[in-house]
């Protein structure tokens, strides 16, 4: 007999299960550089040797969750077609404690083949319930993107979606978005400096982190003096104590972070890079909510341009229980 767990569920920020996706044929993609300029386009490294320490580095990063009590549910790449940023599976899904996922429309044409059904039908053998799938990849056929909690950093208690524009992520899908989901949305314009311009921060999750008790974020990076105000409004007025970082910080991943729980407390997942970043007060102010766990991953990152939290995807889905 099959029984739904948590039908009247507390909406919760952080949960103790995520999809990975294992990397198959990792490589620095040329579809995604012109606008990810924390990749790096050579490491004078054979293509066999950044697949193989890229699969190290996955591995290690699993067995650490894991060990913390985290359920990882690890899913092969495919060898066909050609997916390099495969292990960021938080960019074109979304899963939502109502039973809802949300699919992704994806600016690089070559990423959009990392959607799968039968990572859906994976979830579902795990026993977790689905109960509607919302489609917005057909906004790829007009040039509009919507790269998931990439381009969205989900307060999923106070039902805010913070958001950076820019060419991953549209304001229109953004506000659907937040219509369908019932979010508020917080909108704004940041960047980073590439070769003395300041353009536009490709992903939110690249330089901020939502957690339950608080947020890490580069102010620096919120030009617009109003935009700042109202991030930082937005933040407060939730009781979330606001750990500034630099735009330095952001450039070895420290704003690409992630809350989970762990089989004892919660625990805030980053890089190696990241962690190495911060300063001993901002750590102290983390370790005050969330012990710190670290893994390195600089072969992934150098060729991803991404970091720990985009190889998580949040599974917040309603699971069946078998009685």
């Amino acid at each position: 007999m099959l029984s739904l767990i948590d039908c009247n569920y507390v909406t919760q920020q952080s949960t103790n299960t995520i999809l990975m996706i294992r990397p198959n044929r990792v490589r620095s993609n040329e579809q995604t550089e012109v606008n990810n300029f924390y990749q790096k386009k050579s490491l004078n490294l054979t293509s066999e040797s950044i697949q193989f320490r890229a699969l190290q580095e996955f591995d290690t990063l699993v067995r650490k969750l894991k060990q913390h009590g985290v359920q990882v549910i690890v899913v092969n790449d495919t060898k066909l077609p050609s997916t390099p940023d495969a292990h960021f599976p938080n960019n074109w899904i979304s899963f939502h404690q109502n039973g809802d996922v949300a699919l992704y429309p994806m600016f690089a044409e070559n990423r959009r083949a990392e959607r799968r059904e039968d990572i859906l039908a994976t979830l579902e053998k795990h026993h977790f319930e689905i109960q509607n799938v919302i489609d917005y990849t057909s906004a790829e056929d007009e040039g509009y993107f919507l790269e998931g909690t990439g381009s969205l950093v989900l307060d999923r208690v106070y039902k805010k979606a913070y958001c950076i524009l820019s060419d991953r992520t549209h304001e229109e899908l953004v506000i659907e978005f937040c219509e369908d989901f019932e979010y508020t949305p917080v909108i704004f314009n940041a960047y980073q400096t590439v070769d003395n311009k300041r353009l536009p921060i490709y992903h939110t999750n690249v330089m901020m982190c939502v957690a339950e008790e608080f947020a890490i974020i580069c102010l620096d990076a919120i030009g617009d003096k109003k935009e700042r105000k109202n991030v930082i409004q937005h933040l407060k007025g939730d009781g979330k104590e606001i750990i500034s970082i630099s735009e330095e910080q952001v450039a070895n991943f420290a704003g690409n972070m992630l809350q989970l729980k762990g089989s004892t407390k919660a625990i805030l997942v980053m890089s190696e890079a990241a962690c190495t970043s911060l300063t001993e007060k901002q750590k102290q102010t983390i370790s005050k909510y969330c012990e710190i766990v670290s893994s390195p991953i600089p072969t992934i990152e150098a060729c991803g341009g991404g970091s720990v939290r985009c190889m998580m995807a949040e599974v917040f889905l309603p699971k069946i229980e078998i009685n």
